[in-house]
Order: C-alpha cells, then sequence, then structure tokens
C-alpha cells in the first residue's frame, strides 16, 4: 500500500498566524475532548459527594506523574519528526517514528507496574484521609492498569501532530469521549445488571474508551493509511537515535514531571486544611485545566511549526512564530480568564451542585487565579518554541523556576506562617504566573538579539551582491 500523502507545505511558508491556527485548532478541540475524560468523571463522582471529588482529586496528580516521565519522549518524538519533516526526509520522518513508539510502550508497561504497586503508599504519603484512601487507592490502580492504552494513543497523536496531521487524532478522541460519556454514569452510578463501581467506575470507563483509540492509532501506523507508517524494523533499538531521544526527551519528561509534582505536593498542603479544601483545590484545577486547553493547542501547534522550519533552515521564521503564537495565547487567556471572574460560582457548582461550602471557596480560588491566566498562555507557547527548536531544557527551567521557585515555597509560607490558610494557597497562583511568564519572555528576548542563521546568510548575501557596485544596494 502507497503511504499516504505529506501534509501542506503551508507550515513554511505563507502567514504564520494562518499555519499557527490551522495547526491549533484541531489540537485545541482533541485536547478538549480529551480533557472531557476528567471533567466527566469529577462531574459524575461529584454526585457521590466532596469524599469521593477529594478520592479522584488525589489521584489525578500522581496519575499525571507518571505520564510525565513518558510524555517526555513522545515530546522528543514530534520534535525530531517535525524537523525530519521540514528537511523532507519521509524516511526518516517513518524511523523515528518507529523508535519513539517502542520506548513509549516498553516505559508504559513498567510504569503501570510501578504505579499499581505503590498506589495505596503514594496516597497515605500525601496525607489522603482515611474516609478518602480506599476509594483513591482502587481509582488509582485500575489508572495505572491502563497506562500503556493511555501512552499508545499519546505517541500515536503526538508523531502525526510532528507531521502537521492534527485532524486525525481529533476524530479518533471524539468518538472515544462520546463513548466514555455514556459508560461514565453507567459504570459509576450501576444500571440493571451493571454494578455501581463508584468511583472505580470512572477509571473502568476511561480504560476502555482509551485502549479503543490505541487500537486505532497502531492500526493506523503500521498500515501506511496515514502520514506516519510504522515498519516492523523501525521498532528495533537503535542505540544512537535513542539517546537523542533521551537527550530531548529527559528535559520535557522532568518538566512534565515538575508540573505534576507540583500539583502533588500542593494536594498533600492542601490535605492540611480537610476533605472539603481539597475538594475546591480539585474542582478549580480541573476547571483550570479545560481553561488552559487553547494555550497547551497553540503551545503544540507552535512547536510543530518551529520544529519543521528549523529542519528546514527558516531560524528566523520560527522565531517570528513564537512571538506571534505567546501574542495570540495571551489575547485567548485574558478572556477566559475574565470569562472564569464572572461566572466562578456557576463553574464550581456544575461540579459540586449539593456542596455550599465548596462552591463558595472554589469560586474565590477562581477568582484570584483568573486574571494571570494570560501570563501562563505566554510561558506555555514561549516554551513551546523552544522545544520545537529542540531547546527542551528552557522550558524545564521556567517550569522549576515557576513551580518549586515561586509557587510551592510561596504557598507554603503564606498559608502557614504567613497565617492566610487556603487563600495563601491560592495567591501562589497567579504569582507562580507572572514569575513563569518574566522567565519565559526575559529568555525569548535574549534569543532576539542573537541573529538567526537565516538572518545572518540574508546580511551576507546582500553584502556579496553589493560588491563592486558603485553605490551598494
Amino acid at each position: 500500500m502507497p503511504d499516504a500523502p505529506r501534509p501542506s507545505s503551508a507550515i513554511l511558508e505563507g502567514p504564520i498566524a494562518r499555519a499557527l491556527l490551522r495547526l491549533a485548532g484541531p489540537v485545541v478541540l482533541a485536547n478538549v475532548f480529551q480533557t472531557l475524560y476528567q471533567l466527566t468523571d469529577t462531574f459524575w463522582v461529584g454526585r457521590l459527594g466532596a469524599e469521593a471529588v477529594a478520592a479522584v482529586s488525589f489521584s489525578f496528580p500522581v496519575v499525571f506523574l507518571f505520564i510525565a516521565v513518558a510524555g517526555g519522549v513522545t515530546i522528543a518524538g514530534t520534535i525530531l519528526v517535525a524537523q525530519a519533516e521540514g528537511r523532507g526526509d519521509a524516511r526518516q520522518v517513518d524511523y523515528v517514528a518507529g523508535q519513539t513508539y517502542a520506548i513509549v510502550l516498553l516505559l508504559s508497561v513498567v510504569l503501570a507496574g510501578a504505579g499499581y504497586a505503590l498506589a495505596e503508599p503514594l496516597l497515605r504519603l500525601m496525607g489522603a484521609d482515611p474516609n478518602v484512601l480506599g476509594m483513591a487507592a482502587e481509582y488509582l490502580r485500575l489508572s495505572y492498569l491502563g497506562l500503556p492504552f493511555v501512552f499508545g494513543y499519546f505517541v500515536f497523536q503526538a508523531l502525526l501532530r510532528g507531521v502537521g496531521d492534527v485532524k486525525t487524532p481529533l476524530y479518533i478522541v471524539g468518538v472515544t469521549v462520546l463513548l466514555n460519556l455514556v459508560l461514565d454514569p453507567l459504570f459509576i452510578l450501576g444500571w440493571g445488571p451493571i454494578p455501581a463501581l463508584g468511583v472505580a467506575g470512572a477509571a473502568a470507563s476511561t480504560i476502555g474508551t482509551q485502549g479503543l483509540a490505541a487500537a486505532v492509532g497502531a492500526w493506523l501506523l503500521v498500515s501506511g493509511r496515514r502520514p506516519v507508517r510504522v515498519r516492523r524494523g523501525d521498532l528495533r533499538p537503535d542505540l544512537a537515535l535513542v539517546r537523542e531521544i533521551a537527550r530531548l526527551g529527559f528535559p520535557a519528561s522532568v518538566d512534565q514531571a515538575m508540573r505534576a509534582l507540583g500539583l502533588t505536593v500542593l494536594v498533600t498542603l492542601v490535605a492540611g486544611f480537610g476533605s472539603d479544601a481539597v475538594a475546591v483545590y480539585g474542582v478549580g484545577t480541573r476547571i483550570f485545566s479545560f481553561v488552559l486547553i487553547p494555550a497547551l493547542g497553540l503551545g503544540i501547534a507552535t512547536s510543530t511549526v518551529v520544529g519543521q522550519n528549523v529542519g528546514a533552515g527558516q531560524r528566523l521564521r520560527a522565531r517570528r512564530t513564537t512571538a506571534i503564537g505567546a501574542w495570540i495565547a495571551f489575547g485567548a487567556m485574558t478572556a477566559a480568564g475574565a470569562l472564569g471572574f464572572a461566572f466562578a460560582e456557576p463553574l464550581v457548582a456544575a461540579f459540586v451542585p449539593d456542596e455550599p461550602a465548596v462552591i463558595r471557596e472554589g469560586a474565590r480560588f477562581l477568582r484570584i487565579m483568573a486574571p494571570g491566566w494570560g501570563l501562563i498562555g505566554v510561558q506555555v507557547v514561549i516554551g513551546g518554541g523552544f522545544s520545537g527548536a529542540g531547546r527542551t531544557y528552557v522550558s524545564m527551567l521556567i517550569s522549576i523556576a515557576s513551580l518549586w521557585v515561586l509557587r510551592f515555597p510561596l504557598a507554603w509560607f503564606l498559608s502557614s506562617r504567613g497565617g492566610l490558610g487556603t487563600d495563601g494557597i491560592w495567591w501562589a497562583f497567579p504569582v507562580s504566573y507572572a514569575g513563569g511568564a518574566l522567565v519565559a519572555v526575559v529568555w525569548f528576548l535574549q534569543v532576539l538579539r542573537t541573529p538567526a542563521e537565516d538572518e545572518v546568510a540574508e546580511e551576507k548575501a546582500v553584502a556579496e551582491s553589493a560588491v563592486g557596485h558603485p553605490y551598494g544596494r
């Protein structure tokens, strides 16, 4: 079967904003659908009470921590695929895809086993209340069993995005999310012969639908029906390429792990204020994770466009892409922050309708952090631009500065030493957004002061053409 046609070359030429939005649109929709997995879980689990929501809230950052480890490998694969696509080397695209796919699947099996064994000890370490521990551990173990399916689909969509195919992952995740919308209440609350599984039902539903997505993605990769085609020989380890993937993937994994670990550590801090506070934190961060999707979509689109242009030797266009993407993200996320501020109470009430104390405090949490959402958008897109250029360590260092130099120490100090209680934790969020954005912008401005390779080449060509001309150019 002949390979599928390559995506349009619009990424390498034409208006940059149009190329970014063309890629970001389907990525945003796909991420919206993906986030609906978590939002649907929280919605239906919320019908079981605040303790059930707290159980899922404890589990989410721990699962994300393990996902982050393999997530760095998928980012490295996307970068290398995008740069090979920019060079026009279709065979290298397929080879890198095969190596990345094999590494991620191997990691997923190892991490699934470790996560299953460590589920309850991790929750105890985080300070889970005894009333929450049993439900959280059951949900967490099932979630870890599904990691190979989750990773299988994640690496599939990451590889296709590297070559600019953003629509296929959208179609697949759209179908599976619709299926999850049906299965979630069925498994959580039970119906007819199907027993009510409680919070574990949310994990079981997600595993089934993610498994379907992973199977379809694997079939498309080996069949040659998409621009990326993985052959059996591409799965055999190539140590040189594995090292290159590790070089790019390790900082990306640390970046994502630092984000996940930051959420986990903050849950531990919040847990000291009771289960209601954990429920507030869980609902607030879930809403924020949904709102963050446009910025993440633009970050992924920026990484793809930058990667392909770097591969094609067009570094000036790559830099312009990052700047334009950052401005778009700032505008979109600032608008989202205004809406989040205005409709804070109805948003929280949608998740915990019968918990007035959680609704009041959750609305306060949203109103404190929402005005800073535009700044986190800038940080995400600039980090995506650096990653697309192969400088994944920059995004890692920005995250460390934002989360570990600012957010957690400030949250601890204000809530404990400053006597602000949970307000101190909530205020640490906008402060860390501002600090992360400042570091990202300053670093990017330093890059802009250094002439890009294509700028130097252009200046050299102008100088050479002026030689011998009486008036220069």
